[in-house]
């Protein structure tokens, strides 16, 4: 293949589910991964005694926060995990369901011109449709800028949500897969584009036969390509993703890779997330209308909250957008576990910050910035008055800095800078806003520049934790 041995170890060393091994280091005979996110966090998780060879790696998040505790056996997902869950999961050969009998009648409205792709494209506009993976970015205008450059185009689908708290994705791969699949294809058929890349987290190793099933019996001539990653939550960004599908570090890119000359492998590329794309399909099968007064508190539409923390029914919830934390809880999650009272909340996952209980925003693009973090792919992790709020940023701190890719120095030494200063006794609030700001101001990516949401959201709202 032409690589020297400096770039395979510069791309094998990057990726956390590589494993280097000296000339006569044995491979482990399984790798438990065992999740220490917040959630998880919550309700650690006592392995028992393990079989002999087994390697234990604590990893910051799984993206199944609604079943902590959580652990992954090699690919085979361990939910509500106890010591005996585990010991049979590493014993039992592992068989994930597959899907059968799908139908795709959107997709076939599309190829059969019934449905033009001027109407597709007014349709997505009227519902007011915008990307779901944190940014929000209005989807038909994007797919108008990437339809604008000069073919071949291709399409990428975003399945590589990493941050702690967020598993919206993989619930709707699980459960919804034909629909973000034909959703994938239409947005390939109103860019023009001829091949479709879908990039799944590797935690989600278990999805990978059920999808790969499901894209070999896809109508129309379009190719799509099942890439899986390598643990890198940085990876979830658009241009990182891009890296990394051409085979290197998951380094983020100076520029929106749907333009054309920083697009996979130099082609114009549309990138859309797993959310987005199942939106496409229902909004063009039910009609903008699906997203007209369903909203709250000014908001209009639907939005898919993933709840998890201190609430007795966490999960993945399509709930109405703008709707206030403690309607959320209330009316979706039935109410707070007993004995808790709601304390604080992450309203955007790790990097959306901390609000109080007192302060409710409606949970929307736009309404939370005010307040000193965002919405981002709504991420909602409760916590009550049972929890260290100190102790929970100084685990999501060290979550960036496991993370961060290290191409720029203010996100490499300050994320764990931060992780230093997070740990001691006495946080100096003088120093910690400094870093902010050099942070802010001069990383490449979102990763750096929303890291320090964890320490200032707390400086800024909770005042007596941090004193």
């Amino acid at each position: 293949m032409r690589l020297s041995p400096a770039e395979v170890q510069e791309t094998a060393s990057f990726y956390a589910h590589f494993r280097l091994l000296d000339d006569h280091e044995a491979a482990p005979a399984a790798v438990l991964r065992r999740c220490t996110g917040p959630a998880c966090s919550m309700r650690p998780l006592d392995l028992g005694a393990l079989p002999d060879g087994v390697m234990v790696e604590d990893v910051p998040c799984t993206g199944l926060c609604d079943h902590a505790p959580v652990a992954l056996a090699g690919k085979v997902p361990v939910r509500r995990a106890d010591a005996a869950k585990v010991a049979r999961a590493l014993a039992e050969p592992y068989s994930p369901p597959m899907p059968s009998g799908e139908s795709f009648p959107v997709l076939d409205r599309c190829l059969s011109g019934e449905l033009p792709r001027d109407e597709a494209l007014t349709e997505l506009e009227r519902a007011g449709l915008r990307g779901m993976g944190g940014a929000g970015f209005p989807t038909a205008r994007k797919w108008r800028s990437v339809a604008a450059q000069p073919g071949p185009r291709l399409v990428v689908v975003n399945a590589d949500e990493g941050e702690p708290g967020t598993f919206k994705d993989r619930w709707f791969l699980e459960n919804h897969a034909a629909q973000v699949l034909e959703g994938a294809l239409i947005a390939a058929w109103a860019v023009e584009a001829d091949e479709v890349y879908l990039y799944l987290r590797d935690e989600y190793a278990d999805l990978h036969k059920g999808l790969a099933t499901l894209i070999r019996d896809l109508p129309g001539d379009i190719t799509i390509h099942l890439r899986r990653g390598a643990g890198a939550y940085v990876c979830g960004e658009e241009s990182a993703l891009i890296e990394s599908l051409e085979g290197k570090r998951g380094l983020p890119r100076q520029r929106p890779p749907y333009v054309a000359e920083v697009g996979l492998f130099g082609r114009p590329t549309l990138v859309n997330n797993v959310e987005t794309l199942y939106w496409v399909s229902r909004l063009l099968a039910e009609g903008a209308e699906l997203f007209g007064n369903e909203g709250r508190n000014g908001h209009h539409g639907l939005r898919t909250y993933s709840v998890s923390g201190r609430v007795k029914e966490p999960g993945v919830k399509i709930a109405p957008n703008g709707i206030t934390v403690s309607e959320l809880i209330d009316e979706f999650c039935g109410g707070m576990e007993d004995g808790h009272v709601l304390a604080a909340y992450l309203p955007g996952g790790a990097s959306g910050g901390f609000l109080p209980a007192r302060l409710q925003p409606p949970l929307a693009f736009g309404a939370i910035e005010e307040h000193g973090g965002f919405i981002g792919s709504a991420a909602v992790v409760v916590f009550s008055q049972a929890d260290d709020l100190r102790a929970v940023a100084l685990n999501l701190a060290r979550f960036f800095a496991h993370e961060s890719c290290g191409q720029c120095t203010p996100c490499r030494v300050g994320t764990a800078k931060s992780v230093g200063l997070l740990a001691g006794p006495a946080w100096d609030r003088d120093l910690l806003d400094d870093l902010a700001g050099v942070m802010r101001d001069a990383s490449i990516c979102g990763l750096g520049q929303a890291a320090p949401n964890v320490w200032q959201s707390l400086f800024r709202h909770f005042p007596e934790v941090v004193t």
